[in-house]
């Protein structure tokens, strides 16, 4: 291989290891006020079924990251969507997507994890 080509081989390699945003995110403080204000939002769990099947927040509307994607059209581009997850890496990676898509989405800190330990402990931990 020529030296050029290494070169354009370790472009390529880095420009597809560009670490993606961070996410916008609020805390479980933060999203408990706006519940308890009762602001318009949808709470987004991007888990697996089995896990919303052992814990969720109530009122929160399950699709899995894996099918975020082509349940698209199920979502309201006029709502804001508070995402989360167990604690926080796929529901930072659905907020991504979404936002890309034109969502208004934060994600949430610590994800239900943070929820049950600092806001409702009678949410299972797993």
């Amino acid at each position: 291989m020529t030296a050029r080509a290494v070169l354009a081989v370790l472009l390529l390699a880095a420009s597809a290891c560009k670490p993606r945003p961070e996410a916008p995110e609020i805390t479980v403080q933060e999203l408990k006020a706006m519940r308890d204000r009762k602001e318009e939002l949808v709470l987004l769990d991007v888990r697996e079924p089995r896990e919303y099947e052992k814990a969720r927040i109530a009122g929160s509307t399950l699709i899995p990251l894996g099918f975020l994607k082509a349940r698209l059209g199920e979502l309201d581009k006029g709502a804001k969507l508070v995402v989360l997850c167990k604690i926080g890496g796929r529901s930072a990676s659905a907020v991504n997507f979404l936002r890309e898509q034109g969502f208004d989405a934060v994600s949430l800190a610590g994800g239900i994890d943070a929820w049950s330990a600092r806001i409702d402990p009678s949410v299972p931990r797993y």
